[in-house]
């Protein structure tokens, strides 16, 4: 199954290494605002369908562009597919998207795969064999302080996203650790993690398809990965966090307050941080005017000084 599934991804890498050699022939649709899907989304979830299905025709499928459309509907195996994780960065021709394929055996993923086709990287795994990226085992960082820690992360882009509370857990993290980096593929974010080359991530309004892959990655390779207050049933939740276990702990710690489950003191605590910051900005943007005032106050009265001292002044 997991060969099957390479082969998938690799068939979808050829179409999108193709396009990307003139992107700028590409078709572009408008999903939301945002949020965006190409003709090179379509072909390379229908040449993954069609290479899974061909393998296994009983089985289910959950995809990004067609849902469950194609499949059987009532199967134990379903595969959950993103044919192209990243499209704003393929569109924009920024080096940073993928293929992510995971098969889910009765609601558990068992094999994984992400390929990312600007490096000709396959990053698979299968559940109790371990994570690798081509034919390396794959291991999560060791790092065990948060302060000396790189986080990856996915801003807020939809409409309705909340920005306020995001911008709050970003401003936490960001000053609890050496780095933050914002790549825009959640899929290949937490490969990087399995690998070893950001210690962390953490994201809200993820999907089923952006996550399952990269969820047996990271476990297999060590590490945890759960929704903010650290269940690990997370799938359907929005709200992913990942690391190794000692970092996936402080992140927890950092961020549980935030999440739709956080008991009612935690989002108490951040509903009164959101309102002073609000009350703060209004303070702020009250004071602006009278600062404005003195400011033209100031510049009016600098010319009158001026010509007096001209014409006081010996010629």
């Amino acid at each position: 199954m997991l060969n099957v599934a390479v082969k998938a991804a690799r068939a979808a890498g050829a179409i999108i290494n193709r396009a990307a050699l003139d992107v700028e022939a590409v078709r572009i649709s408008v999903k939301q605002t945002n949020d965006f899907v190409t003709e090179v989304d379509q072909a390379a979830e229908a040449a993954i369908i069609e290479t899974l299905l061909t393998a296994y025709p009983g089985h289910g499928i959950l995809a990004e562009e067609s849902g469950s459309e194609h499949g059987a509907k009532d199967s134990e195996f379903v595969w959950i597919i993103d044919p192209l994780d990243g499209t704003t960065n393929f569109i924009h021709g920024f080096p940073f998207y993928c293929v992510s394929i995971a098969l889910s055996v009765r609601g558990k993923i068992e094999q994984a795969v992400v390929y990312d086709p600007t490096r000709n990287d396959i990053y698979s795994a299968s559940k109790g064999r371990g994570a690798y990226i081509n034919d390396r085992r794959l291991r999560v960082a060791k790092r065990t302080r948060l302060q000396e820690c790189l986080i990856s992360t996915g801003f807020p882009y939809r409409p309705g996203d909340k920005l306020k509370p995001y911008l709050n857990m970003l401003g936490e993290v960001m000053s609890q650790c050496v780095g933050v980096r914002r790549p825009g593929a959640a899929a290949l974010d937490l490969a990087h993690v399995a690998a070893g080359y950001s210690d962390g991530f953490f994201e809200t309004g993820l999907e089923p398809w952006d996550v399952a892959a990269g969820s047996l990655l990271i476990t297999e390779a060590g590490g945890l990965i759960g929704n903010y207050t650290g269940e690990a049933d997370f799938m359907n939740h929005g709200e992913c966090v990942a690391g190794n276990p000692r970092i996936y702990g402080h992140l927890v710690a950092t961020l549980g307050k935030y999440s739709k489950f956080a008991g009612a003191g935690d989002k108490a605590t951040v509903r009164q941080a959101l309102q002073e910051d609000a009350a703060s900005n209004e303070t702020a943007s009250a004071a602006q005017p009278a600062d404005k005032t003195t400011l033209t106050a100031k510049k009016a009265k600098a010319p009158v000084a001026r010509n007096v001292s001209t014409q006081d002044a010996p010629r």
